[in-house]
């Protein structure tokens, strides 16, 4: 892969044929809010969980309308309680 991975992102984005208002999806700042979300589940729950912590909050966004980038905060809020408990 050439680039980045945010710069992967913006071609999957493209490669997943996002419609226009969702394509905030690959911006910068939201992949790195995503790759916090899987670090914290990884350590929360169980470090595989960190990639099903990170479709579960996508597909969260997605049920949303994927129409805001404050999803992504929310889907994380939402999950953290999940995340505190021993296990």
């Amino acid at each position: 892969m050439e680039g980045t991975l945010y710069d992967w992102a913006v071609e999957a984005t493209a490669a997943l044929d996002l419609p226009a208002e969702a394509r905030w999806v690959g911006e910068r700042d939201v992949v790195s809010q995503v790759l916090d979300l899987a670090r914290d589940v990884a350590q929360g729950a169980a470090r595989p969980a960190a990639p099903v912590g990170a479709f579960l909050a996508g597909v969260a966004v997605g049920l949303q309308g994927a129409t805001d980038p404050e999803a992504v905060a929310y889907a994380r809020e939402r999950l953290e309680p999940t995340l505190t408990r021993e296990r």
